[in-house]
């Protein structure tokens, strides 16, 4: 990760983002009912998930602060655009 693209996970208003691996986003598919491609989409040019290193189709974890839950998990396809 450059120093800008770290700087820029830092920041305390972008939440962490973490690639799943194979066997989590089988998981997490089976789990939803859903084909991956039915997912919430991310650009691969989004700067988090450039920052990250995330290609085209792969899935990201983002955990968020939520004031009433403690913390809130997201799930995104990379996409290209």
């Amino acid at each position: 990760m450059s120093g800008l693209a770290a700087e820029i996970m830092r920041h305390e208003l972008v939440p962490k983002h973490e690639i799943l691996d194979k066997s989590e986003v089988e998981k997490l598919l089976a789990k939803l009912g859903v084909p991956a491609v039915k997912l919430p989409k991310i650009l691969e040019s989004d700067p988090a998930v450039k920052a990250i290193g995330a290609k085209q189709g792969q899935v990201l974890k983002i955990t968020r602060k939520s004031p009433t839950a403690g913390q809130a998990l997201y799930y995104r396809l990379v996409i290209s655009g």
